[in-house]
Formats: structure tokens, sequence, C-alpha cells
């Protein structure tokens, strides 16, 4: 218990520090924030490599006769803070402790240095470009400013430009990915483990590399006609527009898959957006709360100084019987300075106090909406209405992971699992009878019709499979980087095979992509979480909630087996709890495979 209460303090500081450094619009709160988190990252650190705290966590697991008294949870939750502090090499003699020390501070810095460099434009002298294709990038004097990929322009070329030049290798940057490379599986290696990925893998769904490889090829080797069969279409489709120069090329990737799912379904998000006010959005989910959970969300006035934006909205959660469960911030419109990302942050995290009291959980919610014209509501794409349904299921999370301790409240949980509760929400917002209780015309108030739903659906799954099969690309690159040390070849030289061999598309001279890998920071070796996450989501679904979206005694399930533990429960452990079975491997990958080929819709009348 004191050792929660300890991590309570300093996660109270720390997650709101992050909250605030990423989202306050004032730029001295954002760097006090900045400051604090780096304060509170050192005290952490220290407090990782106290050799006394340690021992008396030790004492705790060494002693067999309190060992066995201990609920599951208890005993997780200390083994754990163990976890911790062997990660930080408290177990080993001083000089190597020290070392371990600096590695983390390195590997802290190094991160740093590589997210920065992963949003940097590249500059290039504008007469290299042919003069009809300038206007698309921003001029600098003399120079042209790639930021980006350009990847809905329909120009081929600017789309090949923007490639080229933004992923054009940069020395700076392969140093310092090849340094954190090299430092993370030193650091892994010093405190025991064969490679980062091994000890990044500890307490996941996968538990271990070999796992996750075996996953990603079983995935790979399923998908592999399905994309070969995409890229035909794509080529076909390039050879339509620019008979000229029709080899499918990795920038034509994105563009194309659209532009198919164009011709074949002409979704105009304009004749969508109506039916999705934001109004009709949140009504939506609490309907669907309340029935499948008997949970209502509440809209509270804030006090003076309690938010930090005029449009901030706070949302009390209760529950029918048990009363208050949580606060969650809705924090949802654009503004300057604010990141594009959609987030979930958690403020202070759910646990049982020492008076008997439960410390109410707090997050917040950012999305980032138009902000709507006047006297109209704001109005929602399809895709902004998924991406709030996902959000809220965080949020959901969040709420309903009410756990004695809040080391392992909601959300703090294995990384591959996290994601199952928010995916798990997008098949509800794509089930037209969820859809059907709150979409309506904010003009008219006319439903929104059951084809567009299904057109929505069916475009969904155009291309699907070479859209997996980047993400899998994705995760094997990150696997190999994280894996066996030396690598043997340059990070670039790793890309250009594994591209070729997974992914299909060729490698193009002198770029080197992974230097914007931004992922390879927060997600080192866990880049297939969310792959795993989304076929369990899948499972899920099909076999508890397709047939009965709102179905009461699901949802209860739901929250007893898989939204309840947070983190204090073995993933797996919930997982088999939710499905009343054990699924290999195998049952990931069908899961996956499956949804690219069924229309659910079909699969409800089938079932």
């Amino acid at each position: 218990m004191i050792f929660d209460q300890l991590s309570d303090s300093l996660c109270r500081v720390a997650d709101l520090a992050d909250f605030v450094k990423v989202a306050h619009p004032d730029f001295a709160f954002r760097e006090a924030a900045e400051e604090a988190c780096r304060n509170i990252g050192t005290v952490v650190e220290k407090l990782n490599t106290d050799v006394e705290l340690c021992q008396s966590l030790r004492r705790l697991l060494a002693d067999e006769t309190v060992l066995s008294s201990l609920d599951p949870e208890t005993r997780r939750v200390a083994e754990l803070f163990m976890f911790d502090f062997e990660i930080s090499g408290i177990h080993l003699d001083e000089e190597k402790r020290k070392k371990a020390v600096d590695l983390n501070v390195r590997i802290l810095d190094l991160c740093n240095e590589f997210l920065i460099g992963t949003h940097i434009p590249n500059k290039i002298d504008k007469h290299v470009l042919p003069e009809h294709i300038r206007y698309n990038f921003t001029a600098e004097g003399n120079y042209l400013r790639i930021a980006g990929l350009h990847a809905d322009c329909p120009d081929d070329l600017v789309r090949e430009a923007a490639y080229k030049i933004f992923l054009h290798s940069n020395t700076q940057q392969l140093a310092r990915l090849e340094e954190l490379l090299a430092s993370r599986n030193s650091l892994a290696q010093l405190v025991g483990y064969d490679t980062f990925a091994h000890r990044a893998l500890q307490g996941t769904m996968a538990k271990n590399p070999e796992t996750v490889r075996q996953f990603l090829e079983k995935l790979s080797e399923q998908l592999s006609k399905r994309t070969k069969k995409d890229f035909e279409m794509m080529t076909k489709m390039k050879m339509k527009l620019n008979p000229h120069n029709s080899m499918l090329m990795p920038w034509d990737h994105p563009y194309y898959s659209g532009v198919l799912r164009a011709e074949r379904y002409n979704i105009d998000p304009g004749l969508y957006c109506p039916f999705f006010s934001l109004g009709a959005c949140m009504e939506g989910l609490n309907s669907l709360f309340s029935q499948l959970l008997g949970i209502s969300l509440y809209a509270e006035q804030t006090k003076r100084g309690e938010i930090w934006s005029e449009d901030v909205r706070k949302l009390a959660v209760v529950h029918e019987t048990e009363g208050l469960l949580g606060y969650i911030y809705c924090d949802f419109f654009q503004r300057p300075d604010k990141p594009h990302q959609d987030c979930h942050f958690t403020v202070r995290g759910g646990r049982l106090k020492e008076n008997g009291e439960y410390q109410l959980p707090v997050v917040v919610l950012m999305l980032s909406l138009p902000n709507s014209a006047r006297g109209a509501p704001t109005l929602l794409s399809p895709g902004m209405m998924e991406n709030l349904f996902h959000e809220m299921g965080h949020a959901m999370h969040s709420m309903l992971g009410r756990t004695r301790y809040q080391h392992v409240t909601g959300t703090r949980c294995a990384t591959d699992f996290a994601e199952v509760p928010s995916i798990l929400m997008e098949y509800f917002a794509n089930d037209y009878r969820v859809v059907n209780q709150f979409a309506r015309h904010y003009k008219t108030g006319q439903p929104l019709p059951k084809n567009m739903v299904s057109r929505l659906c069916e475009s969904k799954k155009v291309c699907a499979a070479a859209d997996m099969q980047l993400q899998v690309f994705y995760a094997v690159l990150d696997q190999i980087y994280h894996g066996k040390h030396p690598l043997n070849k340059s990070t670039t030289e790793i890309l250009k095979e594994t591209q070729e061999k997974v992914y299909g598309l060729p490698y193009v001279p002198n770029t080197a992509w992974q230097l914007r890998f931004s992922h390879l920071v927060g997600y080192g070796a866990k880049y297939y979480s969310y792959l795993m996450s989304r076929a369990v989501a899948s499972m899920v679904w099909k076999q508890c909630f397709a047939q009965n979206p709102f179905d009461r005694a699901m949802g209860e399930r739901y929250r007893r087996e898989m939204l309840a533990h947070g983190g204090g429960k073995e993933p797996m452990l919930m997982v088999q709890g939710m499905l009343q079975k054990s699924p290999s491997v195998e049952d990931f990958v069908d899961a996956l495979v499956s949804d690219l080929d069924h229309d659910f819709e079909t699969f409800i009348m089938d079932s």
C-alpha cells in the first residue's frame, strides 16, 4: 500500500505534467510542465535505483507466508514494482548499476532528439524541382521546404518528390537511431535479458518476441494473396491515370487506395456529416453505455480556473446503482498550437484510499474537431465519429478499471491489451443498429439511411489487406531493430530487405523511412500491439456483441472480465475470461483476416 501511495504521489504530478505540456494553450505553462516532467523523471529514476527501498519489497516477496496470504492483484502489483526496480539494474553491483542509470538517461535524451528529428522538414534548392509542381511546397528564399509526404496529392510527381526528399537519409538522425537501438540493447543485456524486445514484452499478451514473430509471419502469409490483389488493382488504376509511368511505388499506395475507394463507393464525408452532430454522437454513446453497462454521462459546471480552455466540457460518469465513478474532461476542438492527434490522458488514477474511500479517476479526451459555424452544431465526419468512439473506449476503461492500486488502474496495462477496449468501440461505431439509435440529420431529424452505413463499412474493406500488410511490415521492422545485436547491417539495409520481403513495394534508393518512424520511441518492440489488440477486439465483437450490441449480460461480463482489472491481472487471463477459451496465434490471425473478407452485416445474418 505504501508503495502504491508513493506511486500515486509521483503519477499525479507526472501524468498531469504530461498532459499540460501537450495541451495547454499558454506556452509558459507548457514549458513549466516540460520542466516538471524532467524533474519527476529524475526522481523516479533515483527511486528505482534506491537499494533500501527495493530491499523492503524483496523481503516481502521472499517471505512465503506473507506471499501466500496476498490476493492475486496485490501480488501482481508487488511483482510489477519489483520489475521496475530490476529494469533499472538494482540487482547489479554498484558500478553496473551506475552504468544502467547512465544508459537510462542517455536513452531518454536520444528518444527526445530522435522524436524531434522525425518531424523536422527537409529543404531543397527549388531549381531541382520542375517549375509546375513547386507551388505545392512552402518556399523559403531559393529553397523549398518539404514537411511531409503529400500522400493525398493527385499529382504522382509531387508525391514522388515529397517521398524522396522528405525521407532522404540524414546522417545525424541515422546516428541517433543506431545509438538508441544499441543503448536499449546494452541496457536490456545489462539487466539480464537477451534483447530489448525480450525486456519490453515481459508482462504483455504476447509474452515474448518469438510469439510476436510467429503472429506477424502467419498474418503475412494469410495476407499475401489478398495484398497482391490489392496492389494489382492499384496498378490498374495507376495505368489508367498515368499510362506513361505505371509501376506501383510506395508513394502510390495511400493515394490509389483512396481513389479506388472513392470510385467504388463514392463516400463523400459531406453527405454523412449532417447526421453526425457532436450532440447526437454524445447521445449515442450515452445511450449505448447505459444499455450495456448501466452508466450515464452528465455535464457538470466547472469552477473558475479548473479548465485550460473555454470550450472544454466536464462529464461526470455515473452508474445507476454505484453512483459517481469519475470525471472525463472533453477537450474536443481545434485551437492554435494544439497537436492534431486524438488521445486519452490519465490525470489521476483510481485507487482505494487509506480511509476506505475510493479516489475517483480523472481523464482528459483530446480530439481536434473543427469549430462549428455560428448557429450550426459541430458536425463530425464518419472518421471523426469513429475516433470519438475509440477514445471513449479508453475513457470507459479508465472509469471501470476500478482497481485497489493506482499503479494498475484503468489503462495502465500491457500495451498490446490497452487498445482492445478502444478498438472494440469502433466495431460498435460501424454497426447499423448502434448508429441508427443516434444518427439524425441535424436539420430534418431524418435517420441515416441503412445503405449509407453499409456502403461506408464496405468502403473500408477496399485495399484493407494492403493497408494491414504495411502495418505488418512496420511491426516486423520494429522487432528486428530491437532483436539480436549487433545488427550487422545498417538500419537502412535492414529496411530495404524487410520492405521488399514483407511489404512488396520496391525500396527507393537514398531514402530512410525509419528515420521518420516516431513510434520507435514510445512503442519500441511493441508496434505489433495495435494489430494484436485489433485481433482480440474482433474476436470479442464477433463472439459477444455481433448478435446483439446492446446485450446487458454481455456488457456486464465485459466489465467484469476485461475492464475491471485495469493492469492488475495478466492480460491473457482477461481475454480467456471474456472469450471463455484460450485463443491461439492462429485464432488472432483468423480474426484479422476474416474481418477483411466478411461484411459484418452478412456475418450477423449468417450467425
